[in-house]
Formats: C-alpha cells, structure tokens, sequence
C-alpha cells in the first residue's frame, strides 16, 4: 500500500429507479410483495402507487458510500438508518433519489470516519437517521 486513503468531505449522487428496475431488485431479493410491481394492489392498501423496496433505496444510499471509500464495500464497517417516506414509482416514469452525506467524525486513531447521509426523493426524506461508519 501507498499511504492512508484519504477521502472529500462530502458526497452526492443522484440514483434512478424505475419499474424495470424494482422487477430486478424483486427477482434479485426475493421480496416480491406486490406493493412493488402491481399498481392496483398498491392502491387497495392505501398507497399512492407501486413503491421502491425500502431495501433498495438503503442499498442506493449504500452505493454511494461504496463509491466514496474507493469501491471498496468492506470498509462499510457498518450502517443504520430509518425509513422516513416513500419512493414512489409510477408506471412509465424514472424517479430520482437525490443520496447525499458528509463526514460528520474522523477517528484516526480507529481508522474510521462517520458519515451522515440523507435521501430525498420529490423534496421528500426518504430515509432518515442514516449514517455509515467506514474504514478510512
């Protein structure tokens, strides 16, 4: 190795998601609750549409703090967030997830850093009380 990785002090992103894409993440997980694929039955539940998989916007959210320590998924040490709102995807349309963080607490001595992450979609928080503890 060449030296300590050092990493900026902020990150942003925007992620897209549509119905294609909720079908792959479906397959993928196994999670096939109808509330992500089928329009009608989203509505007989009191939604407003189909929605992205919780799990799925975590891991766009995720993605981007991937892309922060280099693409180095082992260095997420750790992860926690909250589920604040929907991501809403109607049918023909490509939604934004807007994911941006900050460090907000260097440990050197650990080796680690702190990241505070937010996720909107529509002006909406979607996820709330994220954070990442990564590797530096």
């Amino acid at each position: 190795m060449s030296g300590p990785i050092t990493y900026p002090e902020a990150l942003s992103r925007t992620v897209t998601v549509d119905r294609s894409r909720l079908v792959a993440y479906a397959d993928a997980s196994g999670d096939q609750n109808p509330i992500h694929q089928d329009e009608e039955f989203a509505r007989s539940v009191g939604l407003d549409d189909v929605i992205a998989h919780g799990m799925w916007t975590m891991g766009a959210a995720l993605d981007v703090v991937t892309a922060y320590v280099g693409g180095d998924p082992g260095r997420i040490l750790s992860c926690a967030t909250r589920f604040t709102g929907m991501v809403v995807v109607p049918e023909g349309a490509t939604v934004e997830v807007q994911v941006e963080g900050a460090v907000k607490k260097s440990d050197e001595a650990a080796g680690t850093q702190t990241l505070e992450i937010s996720a909107t979609c529509g002006g909406e928080k979607v996820l709330g009380r994220c954070q990442a503890v990564v590797r530096a």
